[in-house]
């Protein structure tokens, strides 16, 4: 659906998941003793979740400190873009069964560096926009 403002369109949460599979490069936004922090991930969408690899270090510490997250990933091009978000809480995986068949996805780490844990972001609540790129409109 197109709102009055503009040439945008509300997704709903099937397009929202559409979208997030399509993509592998995302940000993860953490709160730490009120300070927000955001951080670039490559992510892999896995039945409803979102899983990310880490290492030890900040990122992994702020979601042990508070698991509750968003995760933000977006595209555009000439003509269109898109950028959907989701929140829920985060947990890293423990399980040896779970560590095992998450080592079984296809989902690497981008750059040359060991990720030994993977975290899992069970999303709350999803929600997301299209929009058409064009010029600004005449203002008067």
């Amino acid at each position: 659906m197109f709102d009055q403002e503009g040439p945008i369109e509300v997704l709903d949460d099937t397009q929202c998941w559409e979208l997030l599979t399509s993509s592998a490069l995302g940000r993860l936004a953490v709160s730490v003793a009120g300070k927000p922090m955001i951080f670039p991930v490559n992510y892999f969408v896995d039945h409803g979740t979102i899983l990310i690899r880490t290492s030890q270090g900040t990122k992994l510490l702020s979601l042990t400190i508070n698991e509750n997250v968003a995760f933000e990933a977006d595209f555009y091009d000439e003509t269109s873009a898109w950028s959907v978000i989701a929140e829920g809480t985060a947990k890293a995986l423990e399980k040896q069964s779970e560590i095992i068949g998450a080592d079984l996805l296809p989902f690497k780490p981008w750059i040359p560096t060991l990720k030994y844990v993977y975290v899992r972001i069970a999303v709350a609540e999803i929600s997301g926009r299209r929009f058409d790129i064009g010029p600004e409109p005449e203002r008067y």
